[in-house]
This record gives structure tokens, C-alpha cells and sequence, in this order.
């Protein structure tokens, strides 16, 4: 997935505004720790940290962007 891809589908689940305060704020226990942000600063591929988002919050995240 590209970075552009990703972006906009937490946008698309979460909102602008909210969704650039969880990668910044929020650390997911599958991204051992880190924020989103933290994450993708270390390389970890944007799949990898969708999936932690999907798992984290499954109810926030509509099916079509799964």
C-alpha cells in the first residue's frame, strides 16, 4: 500500500483532524509500541501498520477499507 493510500483511508475512517491525532498520540501494542507515525519513520511497511489500526479499532474502521 502506499503512503498516499494510507493516509487517506485513516482519513476516511477517522476524520482529518482525529486521525492525524492517533498517529501521532497512540500507541499500538501490534507496532510494538510505537505511534503510527513513529512506525513509519522506522520503515515499517504501511500494510503492517494499517492492519494494527484495522485490529485496534474494529469497529471505527468500515469493511471497504479493510
Amino acid at each position: 500500500m502506499r503512503l498516499t493510500d494510507f493516509w487517506q483511508r485513516l482519513e476516511q475512517a477517522f476524520g482529518g483532524a482525529y486521525a492525524r491525532s492517533i498517529a501521532a498520540d497512540h500507541s499500538f501494542a501490534d507496532l510494538e509500541g510505537r505511534t503510527i507515525d513513529q512506525a513509519i519513520a522506522d520503515g515499517v511497511d504501511t500494510v503492517t501498520v494499517w492492519r494494527a489500526v484495522v485490529a485496534a479499532y474494529p469497529d471505527r474502521v468500515p469493511a471497504r477499507l479493510r
